[in-house]
């Protein structure tokens, strides 16, 4: 995202650290927006201690690990993100937005950060947030020996530190501007389907907080993302003037934008929804890509079988 004068001072709107569910879920969702999005991933994902995925929907027979992996990479390098698999040692303030610097690469700046790991228990982030907590859990300014993401306890007579699961909010969002934590997340489960599902939501938020930063008033910074048949957009809903119609409701009256903005905005955002329908054609065109798409990982041992059970069944019909 450029600034006045044309030029990006980040080298990536978003870098999200962690590749796993939660963070390749994240990274589809900002990049598909147009958000250039890096994912570092030194394969820690917590999902790899597992020896096969049997409860994430979509695989009657589950799936191993190996393919899980390969797929949420594949799917997030489709929608736009880089894959680096490297290790991110820590991330700091920059001059605006963050430094993230990983073990073997050059370090980075982005415009926001997605915390998306469960490794080092997000000590990569300490010294964002120099706040503390007080017994009560309301926010109070403490030394530079504390930071409010850590919370302290005592085990067997020893003091420890651990990454506060609670400290950011629902939709991942922080006190440190422009820094969301898709996990640890206190209230999301560690099953896989669920921290994708999470992952998703702080995708959205980051979005939009971009279309907000970007001069979309609140009336029109929702974001979704979803496809529809051509044929639904039918009678009025087939019409711009209608579109248009449609959006300028949802300008508030109190906006400040210059009607060129605004008209720009609206225009964009009605080809955007116009892009959402796609044709039967196109839809078929998708879905044998789909499939192709899936066929790539899949052993090709057990691809000759089956196509060799699918000529024995020709046969026999014939």
């Amino acid at each position: 995202m450029a600034d006045e004068t044309g030029t990006d001072p980040f080298d990536h709107d978003v870098v999200v650290v962690g590749g796993g569910p939660a963070g390749c879920s994240a990274g589809v969702f900002t990049a598909r927006n147009g958000l250039d999005t890096v994912i570092f991933d030194r394969g820690r994902s917590s999902i790899q201690r597992c020896a096969h995925l049997e409860n994430y929907l979509g695989f009657p027979a589950g799936v191993d690990i190996e393919t899980f992996y390969d797929l949420l990479h594949d799917h997030a390098a489709e929608a736009g993100c880089a894959v680096v698999p490297d290790l991110v040692e820590s991330v700091e303030h920059g001059d605006e937005g963050f430094v993230v610097r990983p073990q073997s690469g050059e370090a980075v700046t982005a415009r926001r950060v997605i915390a998306a790991t469960r490794y080092d228990a997000g000590e990569y982030l300490r010294g964002l947030d120099s706040e503390g907590r007080s017994p009560s859990g309301s926010r109070t300014k403490s030394g530079d020996d504390e930071d409010a993401m850590f919370e302290t306890h005592e085990y067997d007579g020893e003091t420890q530190q651990h990454f506060d699961a609670e400290y950011a909010d629902a939709d991942g969002s922080t006190p440190v501007d422009g820094l969301y934590v898709a996990s640890p997340y206190e209230p999301t489960s560690p099953q896989a389907i669920m921290a994708a599902g999470h992952g998703a939501r702080v995708g959205v938020a980051v979005v939009e907080a971009a279309r907000r930063e970007r001069g979309y008033p609140e009336g029109l910074a929702s974001y979704y993302d979803w496809v529809r048949p051509e044929s639904e957009r039918t009678g009025e809903w087939s019409d711009r003037d209608r579109w248009r119609e449609f959006f300028e409701e949802r300008f508030p009256d109190d906006h400040d934008l210059s009607p060129e903005r605004a008209e720009e905005i609206r225009e964009r955002e009605i080809d955007r929804r116009f892009d959402m329908y796609i044709s039967d054609d196109e839809a078929e065109r998708r879905r044998k890509e789909g499939q192709r798409r899936l066929l790539d990982h899949v052993d090709d041992d057990l691809v000759l079988e089956a196509a060799r059970e699918i000529e024995a069944e020709r046969e026999t019909d014939d």
